[in-house]
């Protein structure tokens, strides 16, 4: 997994004033500094927007969501935190937990899950594979602004939203679709035209309902997925399938492109980029610098570098479980 204190740090730049001035937006230190006490944090809600890399949990109580369909469900997703599978693409948490721990903010439930929720507190939309696409994310979420003016009023709802971050990860399931679809025939047009769709979903919406504060988390190294890996019948370069790394990298200097020009043009607008194509990238190319003994093969599943089939099909066909998840970059085919 990137090391989540560097990854914490990006975030809680927007969230946390005193810490965003002492180590600056573009500063690559490991994250050392917590608040003294929680009066320093200024930000009372986090909003999660995003795919399986955040998804607490969402698509379980989707109607057609089932342990046949859904591995997230299945053992042995969720083994070295919760010891039960909870939905979550891992072996533990992801990454909002933290961000929401160094807050004091509790941990966000997923939005779909049955029962009351205190959206003071902030929500997660996030959901694996898109099974709630980014639109249906942002209609819920607008559905949230509604009932926090009904709680707070008007001005109350306004100075919440206004003080949220929203943390975005999105487009590696975009890429895949793209990349499985033309190889390495698709044209520069043709590649810039899908990345500038990609990135409007990513950038629309939040700021006209009252966002200001938005984290991102870049495209990571999707080529050195173990899936890609496996999937792929195209030659390899340094370990991973070219095509879909040059995706990504135009996609995060698109993105990069994009913010900055928004920042000039949107009022109260402000940004943080979470480098998570470099900060993986270099953990698959040199785990052992990270403590890692893994960087290529997935903990958990089966075939070329483990990169399927993590908990076997609801335990029906045969699969591989590493000994120590902590030893690899890589919990499943898909996900660190």
């Amino acid at each position: 997994m990137a090391d989540i204190s560097y990854l914490v740090y990006v975030f809680v730049s927007l969230l946390n004033p005193v810490s965003y001035l002492l180590y600056g937006h573009e500063s690559h230190d490991q994250f050392s500094y917590k608040p003294a006490d929680d009066t320093q944090v200024e930000f009372k809600a986090l909003f999660v927007f995003g795919d399986s890399l955040l998804d607490p949990g969402n698509n379980q109580y989707l109607p057609n969501d089932t342990v046949e369909n859904d591995a997230a469900l299945t053992w042995p997703y969720g083994e070295t935190f919760f010891h039960r599978p909870n939905g979550r693409n891992c072996d533990g948490r992801v990454v909002p937990y933290f961000i929401s721990k160094f807050a004091n903010l509790p941990m966000l439930p997923p939005f779909l899950q049955p029962g009351s929720k205190k959206f003071t507190d902030g929500a997660s939309f996030a959901s694996a594979g898109a099974g709630i696409n980014l639109p249906l994310q942002l209609s819920y979420f607008k559905n949230v602004t509604e009932l926090l003016q009904e709680q707070l009023g008007h001005e109350e709802a306004k100075k919440l939203l206004g003080s949220a971050v929203y943390l975005i990860s999105m487009g590696g399931n975009d890429y895949f679709t793209f990349y499985a679809e033309y190889q390495e025939n698709a044209t520069e047009s043709l590649q810039q035209e899908y990345i500038g769709i990609v990135i409007g979903n990513l950038t629309n919406g939040i700021y006209d309902l009252g966002g200001r504060k938005r984290a991102f988390q870049n495209a990571g190294p999707i080529g050195c997925l173990p899936y890609a890996k496996q999937s792929s019948d195209t030659q390899l370069v340094l370990g991973c399938v070219e095509g879909l790394q040059t995706l990504a990298r135009q996609h995060n200097k698109a993105l990069a492109s994009v913010l900055k020009e928004l920042e000039s043009q949107l009022p109260g607008f402000k940004y943080s980029i979470f480098e998570y194509y470099d900060a993986l990238g270099d953990r698959v190319l040199n785990p052992s610098k990270y403590g890692f003994k893994d960087g290529t093969d997935a903990c958990c599943g089966r075939g070329a570098y483990r990169g399927s089939d993590c908990g076997g099909l609801n335990g029906t066909v045969a699969y591989e479980l590493c000994s120590n998840p902590g030893d690899s970059v890589w919990f499943d085919g898909s996900h660190s």
